[in-house]
């Protein structure tokens, strides 16, 4: 099934309590590109970036199967620029810049070549932005994703609860959940989303795993323990590319492959975590992923016997 991911390609400046690093590749959409290429091979890409982008690294997203016909690069401005701080729990981190850039006036075209999606992950954006997208789209995808944050839920509400209406699945994390709905409680605000319009919904939490619902049923899914997580950011982007990629590959969008997806979703998260950046999700194997999916198995497998 074809895949059209739209979010931000960037640059990246991040410090944790393992080093630090100057500019380095990062973006919502580069994230949710590589992790899906390790499942399906046909990914098409819509972004921006500045004239100060290097070609090498679009050489390197073609080379993951990331078409990137619907990449603009205005040559006179400058990358969008994100740079923050990690404090020791890993689980929070201070915002030091953020440079908008060329995403100021990012105005999303979709190519005539992408008109035939079968799956769109709307990354982290405006919702005027996601909207846009929609609209172009002569044909409605099979399955439409939005990733979204806090942020949005602050100063757009109105145009997020618009798009949050037209899609199939919304991907936040616990506190975003939490905001959005006005609940503590994560099942009952689940449900309260639900009623928003979508028919799933991802809550991300973190080292604690991930959860599913719909109207009906919920799934639970662990985080991998890791020994070293070197730097979280991109985690979730690259969650939500390994969980879209694998139903882009066995082209079954039912309540039950989500489950699977959630797992292979999970375990492109936890190589992301292990180095700075994309570098670890750059040069994986079919071996690798493979047996970080059988360590998630084997991680929750077991038998049980009621007497």
């Amino acid at each position: 099934m074809s895949l059209l991911v739209v979010g931000t390609v960037a640059f990246d400046a991040i410090e944790t309590p393992f080093g630090k690093t100057d500019k380095i590749l990062g973006g919502a959409a580069t994230y949710i590109g590589l992790a899906a290429s390790y499942f399906t091979k046909n990914i098409n890409l819509v972004s921006v970036v500045g004239g100060d982008f290097p070609a090498d690294n679009i050489k390197m997203l073609n080379k993951h199967h990331v078409n990137t016909d619907g990449l603009q690069v205005k040559t006179n401005e400058k990358t969008f620029f994100w740079s923050g701080k990690y404090h020791n729990d890993m689980n929070n981190r201070d915002t030091i810049t953020t440079e908008l850039n060329v995403l100021e006036t990012f105005n999303p075209i979709v190519p005539d070549s992408y008109q035939d999606c079968e799956l769109l992950m709307l990354g982290n954006l405006s919702p005027q932005v996601q909207l846009n997208v929609l609209a172009q789209l002569k044909t409605r995808p099979k399955l439409i994703v939005l990733d979204t944050m806090n942020f949005w839920m602050e100063i757009a509400l109105p145009q997020l609860m618009e798009i949050i209406s037209k899609v199939d699945v919304l991907t936040v994390n616990d506190a975003e959940a939490r905001q959005l709905s006005g609940e503590y409680s994560l099942v009952k605000a689940a449900q309260k989303i639900l009623k928003m319009g979508p028919k799933y919904l991802i809550i991300k939490k973190g080292e604690h795993g991930a959860l599913l619902f719909n109207k009906e049923q919920v799934f639970y899914a662990p985080a991998l323990p890791l020994e070293e997580v070197f730097d979280p950011t991109g985690a979730g982007d690259s969650f939500a590319g390994g969980f879209i990629g694998y139903l882009a590959q066995t082209k079954d969008i039912s309540f039950d492959n989500m489950k699977r997806a959630i797992i292979f979703g999970s375990a492109t998260a936890s190589f992301c975590v292990e180095k700075f950046g994309t570098q670890n999700l750059e040069g994986l194997t079919q071996k690798q992923v493979d047996e970080r999916v059988q360590e998630f198995i084997s991680l929750v497998q077991f038998d049980i016997s009621l007497v």
